[in-house]
């Protein structure tokens, strides 16, 4: 990965860290699920509203390492509005994007927010991190009331 990319990579995940987007409790939610991770600690609980197979809103609340939380913020962007197909859809494409048997690099245009995630591939033991969401969100779908990165 060039250094440029490298570094814009690195100032989305800070600025979803920052300014985390979808925050919060959510009113009137379907679905919700707590994630954690035991190997760093990081804690989080994911909220969903669907109607007709569709993600109507979805919202988070979290105390994680900063990745999990920009992870957690893109993941609600992107999810937002989104059929359930195309949730399905995006949550294969992020496995892809964090896969650490591949050097393809995924590109803004086609990942959007969501390929600056690739950057966490350097650092395999943040991958977990990185996922965690991912896989609460699931959870959550499932209507399972816990997730775990393991």
């Amino acid at each position: 990965m060039s250094d440029d990319l490298h570094e814009l990579y690195q100032s989305i995940i800070l600025d979803h860290n920052k300014r985390p987007r979808h925050y919060g409790a959510l009113a009137e939610a379907t679905h919700h699920a707590e994630g954690y991770n035991p190997l760093c600690g990081d804690k989080i609980t994911v909220f969903l509203r669907i109607v007709d197979d569709r993600i109507e809103a979805i919202q988070f609340e979290a105390a994680c390492c900063a990745i999990c939380k920009a992870s957690a913020s893109m993941m609600t962007d992107a999810l937002q509005g989104q059929s359930l197909a195309e949730g399905e859809s995006l949550r294969e494409g992020v496995s892809r994007i964090l896969d650490t048997n591949t050097d393809e690099s995924p590109s803004l245009e086609t990942a959007g927010e969501l390929a600056s995630l690739a950057g966490v591939r350097q650092f395999p033991a943040r991958i977990k991190c990185a996922t965690l969401p991912w896989h609460t969100y699931q959870a959550a779908l499932r209507n399972e009331t816990e997730a775990s990165s393991e």
